[in-house]
């Protein structure tokens, strides 16, 4: 288990991650938060943005070599169109590094607590019997995202849980630990813990590391499946 930061806005729980003390048969398996670089490549996209900010700021350099004003009577938009790109582009990585720092998943050995939210936080309590199958799909940095599949009777909403919910699972959203570090380690004690609380015996299925980013969730991605948990 590793340890975790307390900071000023979450001093009123009992233990980082947590809303309340734990009972006393109950215990913290492992603790932890998104990877930092993961999360912005692989939740909040920045390089994407980035590229896209990019592209305008050398069109709008085409348009203005090309204009008949030229560069002394069009800097001003050149440096309007530049600043504004700077700024959207550090708004996205605060609000990369807010939604990191505000995040704690915590694995005990009876449920999964999420803690999420940057303003308004949220924390959802996850029982182990509640959850109907979970997967993983690991990036070539080692840090993985591991999407849970709710019983049928249990949702909630997918604006709740964004962006820690499993993208286009919009009917039946499924939350997800985005970017979490040590995926496939993480995701072998998550598998294991449920077993023992629904007191199923899994089939080994190897984690096969991904060669790049590209490879998306498929077939063997389960890592604990039954058709309905024991109530």
């Amino acid at each position: 288990m590793s340890t975790i930061y307390q900071s000023p806005e979450h001093e009123f729980e009992a233990q980082p991650g947590l809303p309340e003390p734990l009972p006393e048969d109950e215990r913290i398996l492992w603790q932890g938060k998104p990877d930092l670089k993961s999360f912005a490549l692989h939740a909040a996209h920045l390089q994407w943005f980035a590229l896209y900010f990019s592209a305008m700021v050398v069109l709008k350099i085409i348009a203005i070599s090309r204009s008949t004003g030229g560069w002394a009577e069009e800097w001003p938009g050149f440096a309007w169109a530049l600043g504004l790109s700077l700024c959207a582009l550090t708004l996205l990585a605060l609000l990369t590094y807010w939604s990191v720092n505000a995040t704690m998943y915590t694995l005990t050995n009876r449920r999964l607590v999420m803690r999420i939210g940057i303003v308004l936080t949220i924390t959802f309590n996850l029982p182990l019997k509640r959850l109907a199958q979970a997967g993983v799909h690991i990036y070539p940095d080692g840090s993985a995202d591991i999407p849970i599949k709710l019983n049928a009777d249990d949702k909630i909403p997918f604006l709740h849980l964004w962006p820690h919910a499993r993208a286009w699972k919009l009917a039946h959203p499924e939350p997800m630990m985005r970017c979490v570090p040590d995926g496939a380690k993480v995701a072998k004690l998550f598998a294991d813990t449920w077993a023992t609380m629904n007191q199923v015996e899994l089939r080994p299925q190897p984690i096969i590391q991904p060669e790049s980013s590209a490879s998306s969730y498929g077939q063997g991605m389960a890592i604990a499946k039954v058709s309905q948990s024991r109530p």
